[in-house]
């Protein structure tokens, strides 16, 4: 008798008692029980991806880093799984968004363009407040959610969402 793995028992023990912190996954995978079921924990996506950012979670499964870098959607990571884990890397890799928290030092009123300089879609502005530091802002229509400016950030206060999934 198989039973399916179950990602909320696991971070219960982790401090998430409602499972909300659902990990990333490489881009194009499929859904999480999909993923976690089908995944044989081979690591051959993460020997493909060129910027090393994926990682095993606790649990041994491919989870995105984006301290370690950004993600280039290269598709390495999807084609080196022989699993069918990854839908068509013609589609959009996912929906994934960035957000900005209050953790930020430029909305703290000290001046920082970190994010801003690492976003090559520009997605990232900043605009100016009449006798303030000017303050983010992300075009979220140009955002491809490719992590570049999580690493930047001194004070992590950038993280990925996905916008229909906001309560």
């Amino acid at each position: 008798m198989s039973v399916a793995f179950n990602p909320a028992r696991r971070q219960l023990f982790r401090g998430d008692i409602a499972a909300r912190k659902i990990p990333l996954r490489p881009p194009w995978s499929v859904n999480e029980p999909l993923f976690v079921d089908g995944c044989t924990r081979c690591d051959a996506c993460l020997r493909a991806c060129p910027g090393q950012i994926i990682r095993r979670d606790g649990a041994g499964f491919p989870e995105l880093d984006f301290a370690a870098g950004e993600c280039t959607f290269c598709g390495d990571c999807a084609d080196a799984c022989e699993e069918p884990l990854f839908r068509s890397t013609d589609a959009p890799p996912w929906g994934l968004k960035a957000r900005i928290s209050d953790q930020c030092v430029a909305r703290r009123q000290v001046v920082c363009r970190s994010c801003g300089e690492q976003c090559e879609p520009q997605a990232i502005r900043f605009l100016p407040q009449l006798g303030q530091v000017a303050e983010p802002d992300i075009d979220l229509s140009a955002c491809v959610g490719c992590g570049a400016c999580i690493a930047v950030c001194p004070t992590q206060a950038v993280s990925l969402f996905q916008p229909d999934h906001e309560a």
